[in-house]
């Protein structure tokens, strides 16, 4: 298997490569939004973000700028917060329509197709070439690759796409109401620096910056994220492969990276479960200065001091079972897209 993946890797191109990761990120995004949306949901309620009965008037309103949303205290008898992941699902069909489950894939799909084509490609790059070096240099490095081209193949990707990361939460956290037109990611993204008219150019530019708010705490989830992910799909998919014989198939090669990528991605997701809470709670945080100056830190001692253990883990059960298919159908496609092109090459050579 190490030769075949070995020639595979040096035949692609970086442009197939890129093909390759953003076929299977638009895939996995559309199967996946819905999970995504409930995770968002119960996180942005557990932050304070209120979630009221159809019949009732919203106490904000998405299809304005988001700086404008205006967040009402509401008495117990008022508010019907969400009891778990069936009952987020049961609601935004009732109250809102089946195709607001798909809120944000638009976002999504913006964000995956570069991120993810970004993300898969350089971690290929960046383990080729750190495991060239460390089986000649240091063997006893060579376990270890894994983990780092995947931490520093999620960062670069993260940091180049992070403003659609941040529209995106944003449009799955507000609820819409049945029939109204929520704001696409450029009008999110406006909502996010409010632009004022007549002021200076370098004052707008200025705020800019919120574009990245929360940054610090998607590096902080990413990071462990992919480094759990990747050191734990690495060997597992080499062992399963391993068993298959020496020149496997498309069906062995998609079989065996969608069973390591959906152990990985359970494992990565529920470990980071915390971390992924304090990203969204400051991503979903309407005032730009105080935005600003959170840190990741400063709001998991807040989600502790609010909820304890269980608001670390808010929405665990949607990430978890949103993350591990994600992760195998991303690999598994990618993989397996590669394999195909790589046949290509070599009947054609």
């Amino acid at each position: 298997m190490s030769q075949t993946r070995s020639n595979s890797d040096t035949q692609l191109t970086i442009p197939e490569r890129a093909l390759s990761a953003a076929g299977a990120a638009f895939l996995s995004a559309v199967i996946v939004n819905p999970l995504d949306v409930v995770k968002t949901r119960l996180q942005a309620q557990a932050a304070g973000v209120p979630y009221h009965d159809a019949h009732r008037k919203p106490s904000f309103q998405t299809n304005t700028m988001l700086q404008d949303i205006e967040f009402t205290k509401v008495s117990k008898s008022q508010a019907l917060p969400y009891k778990g992941t069936l009952d987020v699902l049961y609601r935004v069909i009732r109250q809102e329509g089946f195709t607001r489950l798909w809120r944000g894939t638009n976002a999504s799909l913006a964000l995956a197709m570069p991120s993810v084509g970004i993300y898969m490609p350089c971690y290929d790059i960046f383990r080729n070439f750190m495991e060239e070096y460390t089986t000649q240099n240091a063997p006893n490095l060579t376990p270890y690759v894994p983990l780092v081209a995947g931490s520093l193949a999620r960062s670069l990707a993260c940091v180049s796409c992070y403003p659609v990361e941040l529209a995106r939460t944003r449009m799955q956290a507000f609820r819409v109401t049945q029939g109204g037109k929520p704001p696409g990611v450029w009008k999110t993204l406006l909502g996010v620096i409010n632009p004022d008219k007549g002021t200076s150019i370098l004052k707008n530019l200025h705020r800019y910056r919120f574009w990245w708010t929360g940054l610090g705490a998607q590096l902080s989830r990413d990071v462990p994220y992919s480094a759990i992910c990747w050191a734990t799909l690495e060997p597992l998919r080499k062992k399963i492969l391993g068993l298959m014989g020496e020149e496997p198939s498309a069906a062995t090669v998609l079989g065996a990276n969608f069973s390591a990528g959906f152990v990985a991605g359970t494992l990565a997701s529920a470990a980071t479960c915390p971390l992924d809470v304090a990203k969204t709670r400051r991503q979903i945080e309407k005032d730009p200065e105080r935005a600003v100056k959170m840190t990741t830190r400063t709001t998991l001692l807040e989600i502790w001091r609010d909820g304890g253990l269980r608001g670390l883990f808010t929405g665990v059960a949607p990430r978890v079972g949103r993350a591990g298919p994600s992760v195998g159908i991303v690999v598994s496609s990618y993989e397996v897209v590669k394999y195909a092109l790589n046949h290509r090459h070599s009947t054609s050579s």
